[in-house]
Formats: structure tokens, sequence, C-alpha cells
């Protein structure tokens, strides 16, 4: 404990935080030598990272530290530590367990470029530059979306061992499958009535309650809403043919 706290001590007094409270982390596979991920870490998430042995990073988006493979399974343990000549930045050489990319990819750096193109890639670049306002607007809803949707799972989970009388959501999760199964089941049927009736308002409030209880079965097993939006992703640009003819393979 006494090498840890030591070993802790110095690497965090080493880096130079006065540039920022986060330092930039490269991850890379230890057998491979493929650079799999760049994330970003605080003081707190390196402490974890030094502690538990598994690499932690500080999510801008979120807001919190995280583990990685707090979700998917996903780990990443810490083989050994390099720091830069700066001393503002980590290269982590890590074991990977699954795919270090959140859409399912070995690496998050998976979209090679062609040199003999870098021209059409300036000419996209300068095109993204000149998003006009509600392009940027959009973006920021989307994000703002899952946001919503983060703080919605992690409060999900709060309540799966929370007293049964604490709050309703508590008290289906002591139903256990059955009990908010039967909700969602019954939230369906709210939401077929609410669109036969073309009543837009009440559409919207039962399908809020529908995602709600989806959520709460998400949350049961510890599914994160995101990999839906990744299952759905994946299907853009599927046709349903398609999609079912893959299901029957």
């Amino acid at each position: 404990m006494a090498d840890y706290i030591a070993a802790s001590s110095e690497l965090a007094s080493r880096l130079d935080w006065d540039k920022s409270p986060l330092i930039p982390a490269v991850v890379q596979d230890s057998s491979t030598k493929e650079v799999l991920m760049l994330a970003f870490m605080d003081k707190q998430a390196l402490q974890l990272t030094l502690e538990s042995g598994y690499m932690h990073y500080f999510s801008r988006s979120k807001n919190r530290i995280w583990k990685k493979g707090e979700r998917s399974g996903h780990t990443q343990k810490v083989e050994s530590i390099a720091l830069d000549c700066d001393n503002d930045a980590l290269l982590f050489s890590i074991t990977q367990v699954g795919a270090a990319c959140h859409t399912g990819h070995k690496s998050c750096f998976f979209h090679k470029l062609d040199s003999s193109k870098l021209s059409a890639l300036e000419s996209k670049t300068l095109e993204s530059n000149a998003l006009d306002s509600s392009s940027k607007a959009h973006a920021s809803d989307l994000s703002q979306v899952y946001g919503i949707m983060d703080t919605l799972y992690h409060t999900l989970l709060e309540r799966k061992s929370a007293p049964e009388s604490s709050s309703y959501t508590a008290s289906l999760y002591a139903k256990g499958v059955n009990g908010f199964g039967k909700k969602i089941i019954e939230e369906a049927g709210e939401v077929l009535l609410a669109l036969k009736d073309k009543d837009s308002a009440q559409i919207v409030y039962e399908c809020a309650d529908l995602l709600y209880h989806i959520l709460v079965g998400l949350a049961y097993y510890n599914i994160h809403p995101e990999q839906v939006l990744a299952e759905l992703q994946r299907r853009l640009g599927l046709s349903g043919l398609e999609e079912k003819a893959r299901r029957g393979q």
C-alpha cells in the first residue's frame, strides 16, 4: 500500500496540472502496440486507475469519472505507464478485453485516410467549418438528449438497490421482470390508443411513459441506452428486409 501511495503521489506531482485539470491519456494495446483510444483523466481518475489497475477516465460530456467497461465489460488492465517529455500527457499500455471503441471496433481510430485524397478531406473540413447555426444547435440538442438518458440511467441503477417503499421505480424493481414487464405492455397499449386518437400531446406523453419503463428494464440488466442507440446507428442504411434476412441466418 505504501508503494502504491508513493508511486501515485510521484506521478501526480510530475504531471503539469497547471495547463489543464485534464490530462490526455493515450491508450495502446500492450501486445500489438496498436493505439486504441484517446481519453482524458483528472487527478481522481488517475488515482483510481493506479489504485485499481484498471483504466478510469473523466468524461467531458457526462462530467463524471467512469471506469472503462463499467457497462460493456470491455475493461482495460494497465500493464505500464509512460510520461511524455512535457509532463502533460500519459501513454498507457493495457490489456484490452473486448472492443476499445463504443462502436464495437477494436480501436477508435478505424477511419483510414488515403493520402491521395487529403485535398478532398480539406474541402470537406472547410464545408464543416461553415455549418450554419441551425446545424450546430441540432448537434447541441443531440448531446443534451444523451445527457438526459445517461443521467436517467444512472438514477435507475440507484433505484435498484433502494428500499421498495422509497419510490415507484424501486417498487417496480422489487417485483422483478414480471412487475415492470406488465407496465411496459400496459404503456405500449396507451401509446396505441393515443395514436388512434390522433392526439399529438397525448402521444408524446404516453411515449415518454413507455420509454421510461423500457429504460427501467434496460437498467435492470445493466444495459446502457447508448447500446440501443448504437444498434439503431448500425441499422442506418439497412433496409428492413436486409435486417430480417440477417436475423434469419
